[in-house]
């Protein structure tokens, strides 16, 4: 029963994350969206208000004219909308969710003793420590070089080398699926801290001093908008690569080959090349940018070189059935494999996704799916915890191609 309540925990968790995660992505990418096509207004009554500016759009039936003050509008006469909730329930449904699939169950998802010998409990807080850590270097970074001359284009630089670092030894210590995530993660966490500690604090101040009532000078608030809108902009390049380390641990080539740091990483800087493509695509429509299509090409390209890296080298059943040493295998001689390698999860005593395979007629029912997580994608056992060898495999394969039958 508690294996049973922790899949419907993860299965509702994942569908609450999922839904933020589209509210805020979907939130950021609109206002990078308005930044690249609002227009300097013209109309006199537009400019006294202080509107920097302004788009016309239409949607649902209805006419939209969003307008933008620089630092701050002289005025609000209407309720004012935050936008905040999206990343602080992202990252809040995101860390449960990262609780309570791999925290939770950290010698199974997190460890692999073939990497790292060591407990559940200690690589459970090293991921922690990865997501505190990336957070502290991106953050000190971008204090360091501040908003001088071409810091940007600094600050990408070093966090460019920091995330393949943070790829690079996520790789050596954690399951290969773990070690994914966890990196991914890292960079969500400093997306939903840029919102908590730098964003929102200073979209505050500088209202709080706008509704006063006290005279302020509006340059003095300048370097709260400017601060609000480098890591907003940091946050939208982010928002690809992030996406693409959170869906991973369902591909299991990504991270089952001989170098999954390179492809993590490889993969990462593709997305955000392809993210820089859409940026400026907007600011070059409106004939402020240069056309942007180098981006979206060196992204596609690198995109399609990591898959031709990763084709399969030689395609066919079970080395068994190829090499003609046995064609009919019987249920009595992958039973012991199921007996030593699956009932651990998957027998009396505990059924992880509620499935049990110590009965002839639980294999039977679940035959194409051992076939699958076993032989064809070697994802089970997770991170291989009980050992099965290659031999085993093929034999579970030669026992499956030849029928798969489990009366005898």
């Amino acid at each position: 029963m508690e294996v049973y309540l922790f899949d419907w925990a993860n299965l509702l968790l994942r569908w609450l994350h999922v839904i933020t995660v589209i509210a805020w992505i979907g939130s950021s990418f609109y206002f990078v969206f308005l930044d690249n096509n609002l227009i300097k207004p013209t109309a006199s009554d537009l400019k006294e208000k202080g509107v920097d500016g302004a788009l016309w759009a239409v949607h649902g039936g209805g006419f939209y004219n969003p307008q933008k003050y620089m630092v701050a509008p002289k005025a609000i006469d209407s309720d004012l909308h935050w936008f905040y909730w999206e990343a602080y329930s992202t990252f809040l449904s995101g860390f449960a969710l990262f609780t309570v699939l791999y925290l939770f169950n950290a010698d199974t998802f997190l460890v692999d003793k073939s990497l790292m010998n060591w407990t559940g409990l200690q690589a459970g807080l090293a991921a922690i420590g990865f997501l505190i850590g990336f957070w502290l270097i991106y953050n000190n970074v971008c204090r360091i070089f501040g908003f001088k001359e071409r810091s940007e284009l600094y600050i990408g630089l070093v966090m460019v080398c920091v995330v393949g670092i943070f790829c690079y030894i996520s790789c050596l210590l954690f399951a290969g699926r773990a070690a994914f995530l966890i990196v991914g993660a890292s960079i969500a966490t400093a997306m939903s801290a840029n919102v908590f500690f730098w964003i929102i604090p200073g979209q505050k101040t500088v209202v709080n001093v706008m509704t006063s009532g006290q005279p302020y000078n509006p340059n003095d608030l300048a370097i709260h908008g400017k601060r609000g809108k480098q890591r907003s902009v940091h946050n939208t390049y982010f928002t690809l690569p992030v996406l693409f380390a959170m869906l991973s641990n369902h591909y299991h080539f990504l991270y089952t080959n001989d170098h999954p740091a390179v492809v993590l990483f490889f993969m990462m800087v593709c997305g955000a090349l392809i993210r820089q493509y859409f940026v400026q695509r907007h600011a070059y429509l409106n004939q402020r940018a240069s056309n942007p299509w180098p981006f979206a090409v060196i992204g596609l390209i690198g995109i399609l070189a990591v898959i031709y890296a990763l084709r399969p080298l030689s395609e066919g059943t079970s080395r068994l059935a190829s090499s003609g040493e046995q064609k009919t295998v019987s249920y009595s001689q992958v039973q012991h494999i199921f007996e030593t390698r699956c009932y651990t999860c998957h027998g009396a005593a505990v059924q992880m996704k509620n499935i049990r395979l110590d009965s002839p007629e639980n294999v039977a029912k679940n035959a194409q799916n051992i076939y699958l997580q076993a032989v064809t994608l070697k994802q089970m056992p997770m991170n291989n915890a009980t050992g099965i060898t290659q031999e085993e495999r093929d034999l579970v394969a030669a026992w499956f191609n030849s029928g798969a039958d489990t009366s005898h």
